[in-house]
């Protein structure tokens, strides 16, 4: 076990400096090779005021929450489905689901880290959130509009959670809201092919979620 982490920790690694790379070398990212730049408006490092949006995907905006532990008023849907606490990860997520595939989580409650539960077995179904669930990593490869769980840790005992927007060969893109006061919406991970199974190369992220009438 500690070689077969020595062994996926080096291939992430170079994953991940083949990605900077490739900036360094002016060989398109996934945003910038992306067809429809409409989709995308990654919020520039400036201080917003809460509320304000900083970015959209598929149309659904992304709002700026200030610090990542400002709570405010929870936003309802107009029919009472609890969207989350604004503008916390979670929000986003569920309203991103809720405006763009009109699913309706069973359980609408819980930190980041709940929507992920670690009895449930690679693919099988989540039935608080209505999604299959896949361990990370996965014999099923990350794809977008899947949603992606960070475990809670000392700096963060609630997690984190987004939307995966965007994946090529090596890389995968998220859209997230609540990251902090001046990081980006977007960000970059290298994710890499071992022994059958997809890792994502991020520290503390236990796997991703996805409707079923997308598939594995």
């Amino acid at each position: 076990m500690k070689y077969k982490s020595i062994i996926i920790i080096s291939i992430c690694l170079f994953c991940f400096a083949c990605k900077h790379k490739n900036k360094v070398n002016k060989v398109p990212s996934i945003a910038e090779s992306r067809d429809s730049a409409a989709t995308r408006r990654v919020a520039p490092r400036k201080i917003y005021t809460f509320g304000e949006v900083v970015d959209s995907y598929n149309g659904v905006n992304v709002y700026y929450n200030g610090s990542v532990s400002t709570i405010t008023e929870r936003n309802l849907a107009p029919d009472g489905y609890n969207l989350g606490l604004k503008y916390q990860c979670v929000e986003f997520v569920k309203r991103y689901y809720y405006e763009y595939f009109h699913h309706a989580m069973p359980d609408t409650y819980g930190d980041a880290k709940d929507f992920f539960d670690k009895s449930l077995a690679d693919g099988a179904l989540n039935p608080k959130r209505d999604l299959l669930q896949f361990k990370n990593p996965s014999k099923f490869r990350p794809q977008p509009n899947d949603i992606i769980v960070w475990k809670g840790n000392k700096g963060n005992p609630f997690g984190h959670i987004a939307i995966i927007s965007d994946t090529n060969c090596c890389v995968i893109e998220i859209v997230q809201q609540n990251p902090g006061p001046t990081a980006p919406s977007r960000d970059e991970f290298a994710t890499v092919l071992y022994k059958g199974k997809w890792k994502v190369c991020a520290l503390d992220i236990v796997g991703w979620l996805r409707r079923r009438e997308d598939g594995r």
